[in-house]
């Protein structure tokens, strides 16, 4: 079975519950999360996996009412609430998605899952290089087999491989077979992932330009490309910040 895992909690620490924000008339971000992913043609089940921390009630509650399943699990050990979740779902094939990303393309997902399965891999993604990728910023996706996940929730140890769930499989590329998709045009000027409030202004930006669902990558290079200017909303964020702190946090307590 294909699942696909979102993982989502309330407490951001950037912008606190910016889930749940509206970025149109009607829906909200995991809204928006939700309904491009039900466009994949691959996925069996989507899961929102959440803390154990109450202030996370209110997604379980948001779960219920969407037909959607849900699991909880560790705060900041997040490879455990994953590998936990894929477990209890019975999950073959893992799909990691996170709760921020509310224009995730659903033909890249689609793509991805063909390389992933025609070759075996044990990992696929769209993000790699990771300090040189090309794919858009709230456009990634990673694909896992169960055997992958739980191979690297026995050996990761360090707080940035627990807490980013995946890069012990990628630094790590002699132990697994990895597939990595990279985009013939770089489109990694664009940002659409939401970790401020200037990132919430231009999905919504976005969002108001656009009149067909899904939302793909090829219709938001046209929106950019036609008023550039909505780039410097905010281009002064850095890429991957939160794992970026994650290893400085390591090297100081080292």
């Amino acid at each position: 079975m294909i699942g696909c895992i979102i993982q989502a909690r309330l407490d951001s620490s950037r912008l606190p519950g910016k889930i749940l924000m509206k970025v149109d008339e009607k829906n909200t971000i995991l809204d928006y999360v939700i309904n491009q992913l039900r466009s994949s043609k691959y996925i069996d089940k989507i899961i929102v996996a959440t803390t154990t921390s109450e202030n996370d009630n209110q997604l379980i509650e948001y779960a219920n009412n969407n037909q959607l399943d849900s699991f909880r699990g560790s705060e900041n050990d997040v490879l455990d609430r994953y590998y936990k979740c894929a477990k209890h779902f019975s999950l073959s094939t893992i799909i990691r998605v996170t709760s921020d990303c509310p224009l995730i393309d659903p033909t890249i997902i689609d793509e991805l899952i063909e390389n992933f399965q025609k070759d075996n891999f044990d990992y696929a993604t769209n993000k790699l290089p990771l300090e040189s990728s090309k794919c858009p910023h709230g456009a990634e996706v990673e694909i896992c087999s169960f055997n992958t996940l739980e191979k690297t929730w026995k050996e990761a140890k360090k707080p940035s491989e627990r807490e980013h769930v995946t890069p012990y499989i990628y630094n790590n590329p002699d132990k697994f077979t990895i597939f990595s998709m990279i985009n013939d045009k770089d489109l990694s000027y664009m940002r659409y992932t939401v970790d401020r409030q200037k990132d919430l202004e231009i999905v919504q930006e976005i969002i108001k330009r656009i009149t067909t669902r899904p939302i793909l990558t090829k219709d938001i290079v046209k929106v950019f490309e036609k008023e550039p200017d909505l780039l410097r909303i905010n281009s002064e964020y850095e890429r991957n910040e939160g794992y970026h702190k994650s290893l400085r946090d390591e090297k100081s307590s080292n």
